[in-house]
C-alpha cells in the first residue's frame, strides 16, 4: 500500500510560494505545489483566477468567522474537501472502509459481500 504513497513525485510537495493581494493587502503563501494545482483547478471551476478565488474565500471566511489564524492551513483543508467531493459516493464508501448495504431480505448474520454478474 505504501508505495502509492512513497512514489509520490517530489515535485508535488515541493513547496512554492505565490505573492497574492487580498482586501487590497499583497501577502505571500507557501503551500506544496499539488495543493496549488487543486487551488487553481478549483478557482476555474469556479470561473475565477486563483487570485480573485482566494480573495473571495478569504472575505467569505471572515465575514463568517472573523480573523483566519491560519490561510495555509484554511486552504490544505478546502482541498481535501474539494477532492472529497469529487469521489464517487461508491469509492467514497470503500475509502471509509463502510461494508456495503445489504439487500432487503438478507437475514443472514455475516457481512453482506455484493456478488458480480457475469456476462
Amino acid at each position: 500500500m505504501c508505495k502509492i504513497y512513497s512514489g509520490t513525485d517530489p515535485a508535488l510537495y515541493e513547496t512554492t510560494t505565490r505573492s497574492v493581494r487580498i482586501n487590497g493587502v499583497v501577502t505571500s503563501l507557501r503551500l506544496e505545489q499539488r495543493f496549488w494545482q487543486i487551488i487553481d483547478e478549483i478557482a476555474a471551476t469556479d470561473g475565477y483566477s486563483t487570485p480573485q478565488f482566494l480573495g473571495l474565500l478569504h472575505d467569505e471566511v471572515t465575514a463568517q468567522r472573523g480573523d483566519i489564524p491560519n490561510f495555509a492551513s484554511l486552504l490544505r483543508v478546502v482541498c481535501t474537501i474539494y477532492l472529497q467531493k469529487q469521489v464517487p459516493a461508491t469509492a467514497s464508501a470503500a475509502l471509509h472502509h463502510t461494508a456495503p448495504t445489504a439487500p432487503q431480505g438478507h437475514a443472514s448474520q455475516e457481512p453482506y459481500t455484493p456478488q458480480l454478474k457475469s456476462g
